[in-house]
């Protein structure tokens, strides 16, 4: 039988026919997909207070499939501080907690690096300083006549509830008067007296100059001058404008204001949210007056997220058509939300109808008038609501 020598394949050549992948030939192993999403706070959730701890999670994933055990995620922002910056997985999650300091919109970030490659998640928060209890905010747009008027029960309510800001708006003739009456001087006499305080209002025909400046100026100082600085802490502004077009027209009536006293408080009504310029010709702007089911609805993330870098004394609401005790208590509770940052509170069962632009929802108190006291009380003092009739 004839001999063969014995074939020997090169050791290389082996691999190239038979195990090329795993020998290292041809394409690489392709990179691992990374993800990673901030899975806490839920998106539906982005208004939060400074200095109150905030809990953030991140997911990462490989491929689809949780992380390892142990991939360190980071954490940052330039609106406070993370405890732990850096946190790792556990199937597939790392948790730290974030604490506020810089109030405004403000952007989070969470970033992970595994096998070289790395993935980053961005989520928007809002964080608002930390509120001032709940005031109420009344337009009493009602004659103080003689034999009792809720005017009286104005300062009823003031002595009732003494740790209770209460501040009601004076409208002696729409704002237009020469000399003082003696029924209003005397109604906002006994309501200062039982610890509330008194606005003048003033209206302002939303900066057209349909009303002029110096009249405008002229009507503020006839509250000061006739009702006197011990009475009138402040100037009421209605139909004020929200276009930033008319802020210079502001800004006059309120360096007007502001050099009689520096001490008066200005409240705006515009009634929605106006453009930011407006935080500098108003200490307080009325940023929603609207019915009790519309303010259900009220989002200022969605038109004026610059309003949460203020305090919520700095924003009022003013909801009419609330018809049930239990719709104002709604009402209030969503003022008091982070989302809404509310700081001066009114609801009325009073109606304003919108489709045949009739009623006056600001003509007399609502009828759970007591039970609106209570209510903001409750809040203010975090305790449970009081029961409605």
């Amino acid at each position: 039988m004839p001999h063969h020598p014995s074939l020997r394949i090169p050791a290389g050549a082996l691999c190239l026919a038979t195990l090329l992948s795993a020998c290292g030939g041809g394409s690489e192993t392709p990179a691992p997909t990374l993800g990673i999403s901030l899975t806490a706070p839920a998106p539906a959730n982005q208004v939060f207070t400074l200095q109150v701890p905030i809990a953030v999670s991140a997911r990462v994933t490989v491929d689809g499939a949780s992380a390892p055990d142990g991939t360190a995620v980071g954490f940052s922002t330039p609106a406070g501080s993370f405890a732990p910056a850096s946190a790792l997985t556990r199937s597939g999650t790392a948790s730290t907690t974030l604490t506020g300091t810089m109030a405004g919109k403000q952007t989070l970030t969470a970033t992970a690096t595994l096998s070289g490659v790395t993935g980053t998640s961005t989520h928007t928060l809002y964080l608002r300083p930390t509120p001032a209890p709940l005031e109420i905010l009344v337009p009493a747009y009602f004659y103080p006549s003689a034999g009792g008027s809720d005017w009286d029960r104005l300062s009823a309510g003031a002595l009732a509830h003494p740790g209770l800001k209460l501040t009601a708006i004076l409208n002696p003739a729409n704002g237009i008067f020469s000399s003082t009456e003696a029924r209003y001087l005397q109604a906002a006499q006994d309501f200062t007296a039982a610890g509330g305080r008194v606005l003048g209002y003033v209206y302002t025909r939303y900066g057209t100059g349909t009303r002029s400046v110096s009249d405008i100026k002229a009507n503020i100082d006839r509250y000061l001058d006739l009702y006197g600085r011990g009475l009138i802490s402040g100037i009421f502004l209605d139909e004020m404008a929200a276009n930033a077009a008319s802020l210079g027209f502001y800004q006059e009536i309120y360096t007007h204001i502001k050099s009689r006293d520096a001490s008066l408080r200005v409240l705006g009504n515009p009634g929605t949210v106006p453009a930011e310029g407006y935080a500098g010709v108003a200490d307080t702007i009325v940023t929603f007056e609207g019915t009790g089911t519309g303010y259900a609805s009220y989002d200022p993330r969605q038109t004026g997220d610059w309003l949460y870098a203020r305090a919520n004394n700095t924003q009022a609401m003013l909801v009419h058509n609330a018809m049930t005790c239990q719709a104002m208590q709604g009402a209030v509770a969503t003022a008091a939300t982070p989302l809404t940052n509310a700081g001066l509170v009114y609801a009325t069962d009073r109606v304003f109808d919108y489709a045949t632009r009739t009623g006056n929802p600001w003509a007399t108190l609502p009828s759970y008038w007591t039970q609106l006291l209570a209510t903001v009380a409750a809040v203010n003092q975090g305790q449970a609501l009081p029961a409605c009739p």
